[in-house]
């Protein structure tokens, strides 16, 4: 083969490998092959089951995508008791005083040493960290595929070589989830702990008292967390276990419909008694009123 042959043979694999992204993710399993694929391999390595978790080597992303998804399972685990009482008790029970009981006499547990830095604070850091190491893996190992470490930003942009990763929704919606699980623990777990020493006196009642209080800026807020995350969990099972739909044939878009209206039906559950029964619990009054009142005076942007 002569050298014109060989550099239009090479720009034909690195052209397939800049397809555009179907409206439907991409194959995990491929994108994982594609991206360990050397420039100069005569063939591709073997094929992995699911997201490279059944592989035989022992790389960074092996090592990067096992931390990804364990601990995402370490968080479902308290994300299921705490959405069950905070959302399906009250759906059951119709009463914010009622499910308050159950809220206080369960939430002891997981938020004790060592149960909330295993269960919440360590899986959500490890999650979210390593998920950023892997877009950032992924970027090194296209701009060593494509040779292009010492191009400019300029010459990568007229060449149309896409240096990072395509983003699927499990991992956009991860991004704008962040902020979201962040700034729901700022104001019902860290504002408590540094005003008060702690959250024993905070419980569904302040949540309804907020969103009595500020209701645009706590039911928007309650709504983006509830239809992101719900949607999230569902995609990202999905993910783990190889079922995102691939192609557009009947199967892929049966299976969309499937994963979305699943997500749906969580996130409607979630809202129901979250936003149906809590959110429409009202003010507090007396000195408890007085005191959530002081806590949410401390959260930045509510009384703007």
């Amino acid at each position: 083969m002569d050298r014109r042959a060989s550099t239009a043979s090479q720009d034909t694999f690195i052209s397939l490998q800049q397809l555009d992204p179907s409206p439907i993710d991409t194959p995990p399993e491929l994108e994982k092959q594609l991206e360990d694929y050397p420039p100069s391999s005569p063939s591709p390595p073997r094929r992995s089951a699911v997201l490279g978790l059944s592989g035989g080597g022992h790389s960074s992303v092996y090592y990067l995508t096992r931390l990804q998804k364990y601990s995402s399972y370490a968080f479902t685990i308290f994300a299921s008791f705490h959405i069950t009482n905070t959302s399906i008790i009250p759906l059951l029970t119709q009463s914010v005083q009622a499910s308050d009981s159950y809220l206080l006499l369960t939430r002891p547990y997981y938020q004790s040493i060592p149960l909330e830095p295993l269960l919440i604070t360590l899986p959500i850091a490890t999650h979210i960290l390593s998920g950023l190491w892997l877009r950032i893996h992924r970027r090194n190992a296209n701009l060593a595929r494509y040779g292009a470490a010492n191009i400019s930003v300029s010459d990568r942009f007229q060449r149309g070589l896409k240096i990072w990763p395509n983003m699927s929704w499990s991992s956009l919606s991860g991004y704008v989830l962040t902020p979201l699980v962040l700034g729901h623990s700022f104001v019902n777990r860290l504002l408590p702990w540094i005003y008060e020493g702690g959250s024993s006196n905070v419980g569904l009642g302040f949540v309804s008292h907020g969103f009595a209080k500020h209701p645009f800026v706590a039911g928007t807020g309650y709504a983006a967390l509830v239809a992101v995350g719900a949607g999230h969990f569902v995609w990202g099972v999905a993910r783990w276990n190889g079922w995102v739909p691939v192609g557009s044939d009947k199967k892929a878009k049966r299976r969309w419909w499937t994963i979305n209206g699943i997500a749906v039906a969580l996130g409607a559950l979630w809202m129901a008694g979250g936003l149906g029964v809590v959110g429409r619990g009202g003010l507090e009054g007396g000195w408890i009123g007085k005191a959530y009142d002081d806590l949410y005076s401390k959260v930045p942007f509510v009384n703007l």
